[in-house]
């Protein structure tokens, strides 16, 4: 056994598996997932709901969108569901159990 290898529990860490351990060990995790959320929208959703909305922002688990044009407003109140399930499948699990669309 080589002197870097001492103290090693088996297989070397992935970068992507050494940040995940850090965020959950400084207690970060949620709050970096929700940041990551509202930063990936316009991937999410497309550019063009992107431009017609003016504020994402995350609190208690829900989502709140604002969109300034009434017709998507009354569209998107029609899919929250499916916009759940967009964000899951972006992000890989559920940062958010409700979408408010205002």
């Amino acid at each position: 056994m080589r002197k870097s290898e001492k103290g090693r529990k088996g297989q070397p860490e992935s970068l992507g598996d050494a940040i995940q351990e850090m965020l959950k060990s400084f207690r970060i995790e949620e709050k970096f997932n929700e940041a990551n959320l509202v930063n990936s929208w316009e991937k999410i959703m497309g550019a063009p709901i992107a431009k017609r909305t003016t504020k994402v922002y995350i609190r208690d688990k829900k989502l709140f969108v604002h969109i300034n044009s009434a017709p998507l407003k009354h569209e998107l109140s029609m899919s929250r569901d499916k916009i759940l399930v967009l964000i899951a499948r972006e992000l890989g699990s559920s940062i958010v159990n409700e979408v408010i669309i205002k």
